[in-house]
């Protein structure tokens, strides 16, 4: 039973983290306000994500790519 509860805690962890990726990508005032800190905490966050073993490599790059996407959008002034 350890190892069934310990796969559902590590599964909780990651849902929380990647939940947590996206409020923050979605936070288009804070996107606007300082488009390169924001981004930043992102690639941080997918980063972390992957150290701890909560996503795979396919996904970390997706995260990363969608920070990029983001930033660039935000840059542009597509969010105002």
């Amino acid at each position: 039973m350890n190892a069934v509860s310990e796969q559902i805690g590590q599964e909780q962890r990651r849902l929380v983290a990647i939940n947590q990726w996206f409020l923050l990508y979605d936070d288009v005032k804070q996107r606007c306000d300082c488009p390169s800190t924001h981004h930043e905490e992102l690639l941080r966050q997918a980063d972390e994500m992957d150290r701890l073993g909560l996503v795979d490599w396919r996904e970390w790059r997706d995260l990363r790519r969608l920070a990029d996407r983001g930033f660039l959008k935000a840059i542009a002034g597509c969010d105002y």
